[in-house]
Parts: C-alpha cells; sequence; structure tokens
C-alpha cells in the first residue's frame, strides 16, 4: 500500500509529540487506510480494529453507503447555520423520532455536547414544569461515569485524571455509587433533583454492567419521585450492545436519550437529544443551539449510518456474535489463562479483566503483543481491555480475530 505521506510511522509518530498536546497515550500504530472491520498501517499491515473508535465505527471504516451520502451532499451543500432552514435537516428529524420512538430531538456534534445538551434541558424542565425553586436544580450521575471532559463532565467525574487540577467545578450535582438503587432512592428524596443521568452500561470505566434489573427499577423510581431518567448512550446506543439502545434490554424508555458516536458511522462529529414535547419545547429560540449542528451534511450522513444499523440488521448481529465472544473467552481464557480474570459485556461491547493490579502494565503489554499480532486493543483503567470491533463483523472474521487474542494471551 503506497503511503501518502512519504513519512515513515516513527517520523509521523515524532511529528505529534513535537507539535501535539500530549493529552493522548497511543499505541505505536500509525493508521492510514480502513474497511469495515479492518484498518491498515502506512506500511500495509492489516489490523483487526477491536476499539472502532470507541463505538463510532459500529457500521465498519467507510461503509459505502455513508460515505455516498457524504460525497453527493459535500458537494452540494455542507453549512447553513441554523439561521436557515435547510432542506436534509427536517427529514432527518422525521426520521430519527420515528426510530427511537421520540417527539423531537435536538441536533448536536459531540457527545459530551449532546451530554451538556441534555443537563440544560432538564434543569429547563425543572424549573418550568416540576416548579423547582430558580438556580436550586440537581442533577445525580453515578460514580465511575464518563461522558466527556468539558467542565461540566468532569464536574461530575469521580475519575481523578479527568478532575484533577481543572476546578472550580460546576455545582449542582450529586454523585453515587453505580449500581446502587438504595442510594438512588435516598438522593431522590430531595424535592430539588431534577434528573438522574447514567450509562446503562458504563464503558469507559471498563464495561460495567450493572445487576439485572438495575435500569427498570433506577426508571421507576425516577418516575415515582417526578425526575427525568437520562440515558447517556453514546457509546452504548446505536446497535452496540445488541439493542437499539441498551436500556431496550431492561424495557426502558428514557426521557431524555443521548446518542453520539456511530450516529454518523464514524464520519464526522453527530450527536442528538431525543425527548418528549414537554421537556424539549422548554428550550425556546435563542436558548440553545450549536453552529454546525443540525447542518445538512451531518443530517444527512446521520440518516445514513441510521439506514445501515436498520437495513444490515446490525443489533440483532451485535447480539449474535457477542454471545459467540464471550462463550469463547469464558471456555479458553476464564481460569485457563492466569492473566484473565473475567470477562464481561453485552452484544459486542466487551471487556476482560486482567489479574493484575490497575497500576500495572500488563494489559498494556498485551495490547501490544494483540497490535503485533494483527488485532488492536486498548486498555482502559489499567487493567481492563476493552474489545468492541465494529459491527460488521462476520462470524467466520470473529472467530480468526478471537484465534488472535487467544493465542496472544495464551502465549504470554
Amino acid at each position: 500500500m503506497q503511503q501518502t505521506t512519504g513519512l515513515s510511522a516513527e517520523q509521523l509518530m515524532q511529528l505529534e509529540a513535537d507539535h501535539g498536546a500530549h493529552n493522548y497515550h497511543p499505541l505505536p500504530v500509525v493508521l492510514s487506510k480502513g474497511e469495515g472491520p479492518f484498518v491498515w498501517d502506512v506500511s500495509g499491515k492489516k489490523y483487526f480494529d477491536y476499539l472502532s473508535a470507541y463505538s463510532a465505527v459500529n457500521q465498519g471504516h467507510c461503509h459505502p453507503h455513508i460515505i455516498g451520502a457524504l460525497t453527493r451532499q459535500a458537494q452540494q451543500l455542507t453549512l447553513t447555520s441554523r439561521a436557515f432552514y435547510n432542506d436534509k435537516l427536517g427529514p432527518y428529524e422525521a426520521y430519527i423520532t420515528k426510530l427511537f420512538g421520540y417527539d423531537r430531538v435536538l441536533p448536536m456534534n459531540t457527545g459530551v455536547e449532546g451530554g451538556e445538551t441534555a443537563i440544560k434541558l432538564c434543569r429547563k424542565w425543572a424549573y418550568e414544569v416540576k416548579g423547582v425553586p430558580e438556580n436550586q436544580a440537581r442533577i445525580v450521575f453515578a460514580e465511575g461515569n464518563f461522558w466527556g471532559r468539558t467542565l461540566a463532565a468532569i464536574s461530575s467525574s469521580s475519575d481523578p485524571d479527568s478532575r484533577g487540577g481543572f476546578g472550580p467545578y460546576m455545582p449542582g450535582y450529586e454523585l453515587i455509587p453505580y449500581n446502587d438503587l438504595n442510594a438512588l432512592e435516598e438522593v431522590l428524596k430531595n424535592p430539588n433533583i431534577a434528573g438522574f443521568m447514567v450509562e446503562p452500561i458504563q464503558g469507559e470505566a471498563g464495561v460495567v454492567v450493572p445487576d439485572e434489573g438495575y435500569l427498570k427499577k433506577a426508571y421507576e423510581l425516577c418516575k415515582a419521585h417526578n425526575v427525568l431518567f437520562i440515558a447517556d448512550e453514546v457509546q452504548t446506543g446505536i446497535a452496540r450492545t445488541g439493542k437499539m439502545i441498551c436500556c431496550e434490554h431492561e424495557g426502558v424508555k428514557p426521557d431524555i436519550l443521548i446518542l453520539g458516536k456511530a450516529l454518523s458511522g464514524g464520519v464526522l462529529p453527530v450527536s442528538a437529544v431525543l425527548a418528549s414535547d414537554e421537556i424539549m419545547l422548554c428550550i425556546k429560540p435563542g436558548q440553545h443551539g450549536s453552529t454546525f449542528g443540525g447542518n445538512p451534511l451531518a443530517a444527512e450522513v446521520a440518516k445514513a449510518a441510521l439506514e445501515v444499523v436498520v437495513q444490515e440488521k446490525l443489533a440483532e448481529h451485535a447480539a449474535s456474535m457477542g454471545e459467540i465472544f464471550r462463550k469463547e473467552i469464558r471456555e479458553k481464557l476464564v481460569g485457563k489463562s492466569p492473566l484473565v480474570k473475567e470477562v464481561r459485556g453485552k452484544g459486542l461491547l466487551n471487556a476482560i479483566v486482567i489479574n493484575d493490579s490497575p497500576d500495572s502494565k500488563t494489559a498494556w503489554n498485551i495490547c501490544l503483543k494483540l497490535a503485533e499480532n494483527g488485532l488492536l486493543a486498548k486498555p482502559t483503567h489499567g487493567n481492563i481491555i476493552r474489545f468492541a470491533p465494529p459491527l460488521v463483523i462476520n462470524e467466520a472474521q470473529l472467530h480468526q480475530s478471537l484465534g488472535i487474542l487467544i493465542d496472544t494471551i495464551q502465549g504470554m
């Protein structure tokens, strides 16, 4: 494969080290091409992508239907701002609201903007509908959450790396343990609680799956206290866990649903917040928005990305492939390899916990060896490795990649 820059991997990594901010610590692999579940580096080496850009590439790299929508629209009209109507936003809004069963959608760009939008909506609803006294509304979050690194997001974080050194923090937040219904019930006694924002599965925390029934009971507690249940499905949504949204596993329809990442198939930043008329219409002109939110290019791409998920039945496929993944790992590694303590997840959002302390290098070294053998994954929280291949991976490819994963760990 021809290199587009003429520079070596080492030179390209050095350019980033010399001229970029040091806010990431990537694996030493320089990628230049992607297709389906695969990526290639600048030297032409092929890898299984088991990160999917943190689940942004659920539909696979460079899906032709999505790229077709992108290229056609990019030659027609890319940005108008919301000062004017455009001919793509309305059809997209009609499509996504019908697909997920909501009255209205507020389009934004990044996942963290989706989270910020949801919190603003929730506060506005609290004052205008619930009757919370001005500036007294409080939002509840679960410890271990991750929804970005803006000041509002890190103010809700319990991760010292995300939070430390960036204060003062956003007021009006309550933090409770994840997967703890008693703690939620206790905090909801405060009449000024406006909403509970939660990930159905905590992805960045290491694919932490709550007890069965947790989401349903949490939703019921919120209903009993007139509190909005806000689902952060930026990583778990768009078919990743075997349902269109993860909350469907327990029959829960969030009051506010936050989507992002795979909403564009990884082509450009697109996020969305969905809610009922009662909630969404609390926001009036001039009270929230974005120059790029709802732009015609993003609208057309997002509609195409969702069409791929529906037409290719990616939710059902993720469910069946995920069962194979966890079964193989349990049979070949858990209890068989001294390195692997457990495997957990839903659909094709999974993780293995390494038998070592979180501050050890074991998981990192495993990922280096996996890359050497043709599979890309990344540790999270030290001793946990997340595995989330594109949902288009077929069964033969899944077994081939599982062979790499199992052989690599058994050989260490």
